[in-house]
């Protein structure tokens, strides 16, 4: 099950309660969630058409009745999270969106900004992360030695303080 992103994802569904939704087809001009793939994750937002109720969280698409399991609730219009909301009756948009707590973004300065960095989980060696779990200590510079990646000061005529410190801070170290 990967996590998809899709740009113009968007159908509706007149489910009500706080269980998985039934899709109802694609939204004129719009694609259907059949694009994410079965079994697959996806960020989304359920908004009703009238009235307040929203939500958004991360879903697991179904093929089979093409359903969207609300996965884990991020926010909604209750601040009931991680609880879902209880949807009322009606017709209600279902679309693909990319939320602000799980955006990487550059500030105006041009620097990464990473929400919340984890590093408990961090992307191995293998699909091309560094498999560090813990952070090194700030200004440090994060080098290969062959077999692992190491953080450490930087050497007398290698990178300057000023260099270490920002690479230290685009990597969270």
């Amino acid at each position: 099950m990967a996590l998809v992103l899709a740009d113009r994802v968007k159908e509706t569904t007149t489910t009500a309660g706080t269980g998985t939704v039934t899709l109802g087809g694609a939204s004129t001009g719009f694609q259907s969630f059949a694009v994410i793939g079965n079994a697959n994750t996806t960020f989304y937002t359920i908004s009703a058409q009238t009235g307040t109720e929203w939500e958004v969280g991360i879903g697991t698409y179904a093929s089979s009745g093409t359903t969207l399991a609300r996965t884990t609730v991020l926010s909604n219009s209750s601040g009931t999270q991680p609880s879902a909301l209880n949807f009322s009756a009606g017709t209600k948009d279902v679309f693909v969106t990319y939320p602000a707590g799980k955006s990487v973004n550059l500030d105006a300065s041009n620097i990464a900004v990473i929400p919340t960095l984890n590093l408990t989980n961090a992307l191995g060696p293998a699909y091309g992360g560094t498999g560090l779990t813990a952070a090194g200590s700030n200004g440090n510079v994060l080098t290969s030695n062959g077999s692992a990646w190491v953080s450490s000061a930087p050497a007398a005529s290698g990178v300057s303080q000023a260099k270490a410190t920002a690479i230290a801070m685009v990597f969270g170290f």
